[in-house]
């Protein structure tokens, strides 16, 4: 679910916003920067619930594995 939210900046900021980041992606941009700081715990959260499932695990270590033989096997 998304909120509105209104926040006020420097005309620069704002004129600057529009020419680098363009219409329509302010808040997108924005949400990119912020979320780390305030997303954080559930980050933290999510990746242990991650590591916790062993058949994930598994998963990803054997996929890891035949990606790393398929990389030794390259000719340079």
């Amino acid at each position: 679910m998304r909120k509105k939210l209104t926040i006020t900046v420097d005309e620069k900021i704002y004129a600057g916003l529009h020419r680098v980041v363009g219409k329509r992606k302010i808040s997108n941009f924005i949400e990119s920067l912020v979320s780390p700081h305030v997303l954080d715990q559930d980050l933290v959260q999510s990746y242990r619930e991650m590591a916790a499932d062993e058949a994930r695990e598994a998963n990803a270590h054997d996929w890891a594995e035949a990606t790393v033989s398929d990389v030794a096997d390259e000719t340079r």
